[in-house]
């Protein structure tokens, strides 16, 4: 099979398309036909040994990924597929059955075929969703949903989203306005009209306001692209907030070290724990009406380069997705 690989961390140029083995699913395993797969932040850090956040970061993410060279060496965690094979254990899924969901750090899904456990984080489709479409669900609704659970986010209370245009803000527009909270988004200029139709009730474009400066106070800041800090936020944030980060050393300290009963906070639990029931919940907010896809570009697999670069830029709207005929 076809998949995309790299034996070495570095910028997008050390992807390249290879024949690989075909994985054989075990007796509680689904293996998907990949047909769409995200190109997520995750994956672009993971291939260059998070060098953008600094040493400290850098040096983690060998510890995990491998020092020397990727252990890994297929990205990819957020797919949508048919079933091709399963095993004699399973009873969930039959061949021909249209799922999507996430291996999570595992990664794996940017190759023809991707073999999951049965009870993974893989779910079937929503009716009458696109592979593409549902390709870019997982990424930014669980890592969302993971955020504001942390926070416990109610009904009523305030939360900002910093960087509301990508994969994580847009899923935390939505899921924010499920929970009833009074949601203010934060995006460019181009971006203001997608934040009203997916529920925010007010909009800051960045480039015309600074929201710390504007005299409003939230329950909760959450900054959905690491580009905020708490130290800026703190002053937006209402006695005993809670700023929700999505990467940073000095927001995991922070996290960690002890605070006074009743004290603006950095809420940032590590690591992230997804499970299968999260994926059906999403699935039940779509199929209700409730939550939906944002999908900026899709590229076939020979340009995941191109699709890599773009994602770098930091400008992405929602997803970006890769296709597989």
């Amino acid at each position: 099979m076809r998949a995309v690989v790299y034996y070495r961390y570095g910028p997008p140029d050390v992807l390249r398309i290879e024949e690989v083995e075909r994985p054989v699913p075990l007796d509680d395993d689904v293996l998907v036909r990949v047909r769409a797969v995200a190109v997520t932040r995750a994956d672009c850090a993971t291939r260059e040994a998070n060098q953008r956040s600094g040493p400290a970061i850098s040096l983690i993410s060998r510890a995990i990924s491998g020092f020397r060279r990727p252990r890994q060496p297929i990205l990819g965690s957020e797919f949508a597929g048919e079933v091709a094979e399963v095993g004699s254990a399973v009873t969930e899924f039959r061949v021909g059955d249209r799922v999507f969901g996430s291996t999570g750090f595992r990664f794996g899904a940017c190759a023809e075929y991707l073999r999951v456990k049965e009870s993974a984080r893989i779910a079937q489709m929503p009716a009458g969703m696109r592979f593409e479409d549902a390709a870019a669900i997982p990424d930014g609704a669980l890592n969302s949903l993971w955020c504001l659970r942390g926070a416990d986010l109610k009904k009523r209370q305030s939360i900002l989203i910093y960087g509301a245009s990508g994969a994580i803000g847009t899923a935390g527009v939505q899921l924010a306005r499920y929970f009833e909270a009074d949601v203010t988004a934060v995006c460019n200029t181009k971006n203001v009209e997608l934040m009203r139709s997916l529920g925010a009730d007010r909009v800051i474009d960045y480039t015309k306001e600074d929201f710390t400066q504007n005299g409003e106070k939230y329950d909760v800041i959450f900054d959905a692209v690491g580009k905020h800090s708490f130290r800026r936020s703190r002053g937006s944030l209402k006695p005993g907030g809670a700023f929700l980060p999505t990467d940073g050393l000095e927001n995991l300290i922070r996290a960690v070290s002890p605070s006074r009963s009743g004290a603006k906070r950095v809420v940032f639990r590590l690591p992230p724990r997804y499970t299968k029931q999260d994926v059906l919940f999403i699935k039940q907010l779509i199929e209700a009406g409730r939550y939906r896809a944002v999908v900026d570009r899709t590229y076939p697999l020979d340009e995941v380069i191109e699709a890599s670069r773009y994602v770098e830029t930091e400008q992405k709207t929602g997803n970006v997705i890769l296709t597989l005929n």
